[in-house]
C-alpha cells in the first residue's frame, strides 16, 4: 500500500502532529514501508490456528499461589503521609 499526500495529511491530523515539508517524502515511504511488511502477515494461513494458540505445551505455567508473609510496606508509606487512618490517605475534601 502506498502512502500518498492525502493519507498523510489524515495522518497528520488525526495524531496532532505537524511533519515538516521536507520530511514528508520520507516519511511517506517508511510508512508505505511498514504497511508493506504488515500486509505480509494476510499471506500466513492461521485457519488451522486455535484463537488461544500458544508456543507453549500446556499453556502459561502459572507460579503456585502463596501467601505472603505481612509486611510493613504499607505502614512505611503512610508514615511519610501528612495525615491517614486505618492504612488510608486522609485528604481535604474538594467536593461539596
Amino acid at each position: 500500500m502506498q502512502i500518498d499526500d492525502t493519507v498523510l495529511a489524515k495522518l497528520e491530523k488525526l495524531s496532532h502532529l505537524r511533519i515538516d515539508e521536507s520530511k514528508k517524502d520520507e516519511v511517506k515511504e517508511q510508512l508505505s514501508g511498514i504497511l508493506n511488511y504488515i500486509n505480509n502477515l494476510n499471506e500466513l494461513d492461521t485457519n488451522e490456528l486455535s484463537s488461544s494458540f500458544s508456543t507453549l505445551e500446556g499453556g502459561t505455567p502459572l507460579r503456585e499461589d502463596i501467601p505472603r508473609k505481612k509486611n510493613d510496606i504499607a505502614k512505611n508509606i503512610f508514615k511519610h503521609a501528612p495525615k491517614s487512618a486505618d492504612d488510608f490517605f486522609i485528604v481535604p475534601a474538594i467536593i461539596d
